[in-house]
């Protein structure tokens, strides 16, 4: 049986242009989209809404993608971000009045079911309970490491106390809460299907003093954080601050962050990618993840071509060279064909 969310989220998408004319009216129809700048209803033509298809799966209305962010995802998460409403409840009660349907009311004696422990349900629910980073110990956080101006990556947010179940604690002992960053794992058509969670020190822009400080839940396996909207080419590797560096030296090159050596090799991308840059951590995990990802796709009409580090990683590289110095060790690794595209944009 479908979440109350998913159940929403298809009536949403059978009256998609609806939506888009309440909280996107600056907007027009172009063909089977609606076109507007942003989700903040600012006029242009970045960002797309898909009016007609299925109302679930592959090519359904509703998907949307600003193509300028990266962002993308349901009618759910636009309402979400149009409003600024940062939890999954408020979302759906306004979906709900927008539909006219009322909210339902649980029995006085319940709360709401809890969803199952490490869920993609749970994982939507953590997510929908984060914040912009803006101004916040992520962004804090993000800089230390040499990580700047991602304060419009919608994949990024900010949870003030994120429960840390410890490993060794008793069943019935109280979880501890510190501040983390939130990643958003999608599948290749934008749908959540996890999230990425690094606990951060409260003190000092590092992670929290935890073992292990950082843990996912939901389902990861062939899904990725992606940021940026892959046209024929994407980079993939492990880690979400390697992937991030190779973003800033790169900035036009879209990608994605498996979040480990396991799930880099069994990573799914698109099916109409042409070229895919793989960011090898200069371990043994980085070079098995390439390699196995070479053997899966020896038989399809999909180039890979490795990027490798000055160091471990690519994020070492960025905090012990500098920008300028990585981008001049990644860009002989381009194919020639995407130099001129990847490199036209320069980051600050």
């Amino acid at each position: 049986m479908d979440s109350p969310a998913a159940d929403l989220s298809q009536k949403l998408n059978r009256e998609a242009e609806a939506v888009c004319r309440r909280y996107l009216s600056n907007g027009r129809k172009h063909g089977h989209y609606w076109v507007v700048g942003d989700v903040d209803n600012t006029p242009g033509r970045s960002l797309y809404v898909r009016l007609t298809g299925p109302t679930r799966g592959k090519g359904a209305a509703g998907k949307w993608t600003d193509a300028a962010t990266g962002e993308h995802g349901d009618l759910l998460d636009l309402i979400a971000a149009n409003l600024n409403l940062s939890t999954l409840r408020d979302t759906l009660d306004e979906a709900r009045r927008f539909l006219s349907l009322p909210r339902p009311e649980p029995p006085a004696t319940q709360r709401q079911e809890p969803a199952p422990q490490g869920s993609p349900e749970a994982a939507r629910r953590l997510w929908a309970m984060g914040q912009p980073i803006a101004g916040t110990l992520v962004e804090r956080y993000l800089s230390a490491r040499g990580l700047k101006d991602l304060r419009s990556v919608s994949a990024l947010r900010f949870h003030p106390n994120c429960y840390y179940w410890r490993e060794d604690s008793d069943a019935n002992e109280p979880p501890d809460a510190w501040p983390a960053l939130l990643a958003k794992v999608t599948d290749n058509s934008g749908t959540l299907t996890g999230v990425h969670r690094t606990w951060l020190d409260p003190q000092t822009p590092e992670k929290a003093p935890l073992d292990p400080n950082r843990k996912a839940m939901g389902n990861l396996l062939d899904h990725a954080v992606r940021i940026g909207s892959p046209t024929d080419i994407l980079a993939v590797g492990e880690g979400l601050e390697t992937m991030l560096s190779v973003r800033q030296a790169i900035a036009g090159l879209p990608i994605a962050a498996a979040l480990s050596g396991n799930h880099l090799a069994a990573f799914d991308p698109p099916a109409d990618l042409r070229r895919l840059y793989v960011a090898i951590d200069n371990d043994e995990a980085g070079r098995t993840a390439f390699d196995a990802l070479t053997d899966r796709f020896a038989d399809r009409d999909l180039h890979l071509v490795p990027l490798r580090p000055m160091l471990d990683d690519f994020n070492g590289d960025l905090r012990k060279h500098g920008i300028d110095e990585m981008r001049s060790h990644l860009r002989p690794q381009l194919l020639p064909v995407d130099v001129p595209n990847l490199l036209a944009v320069e980051t600050h």
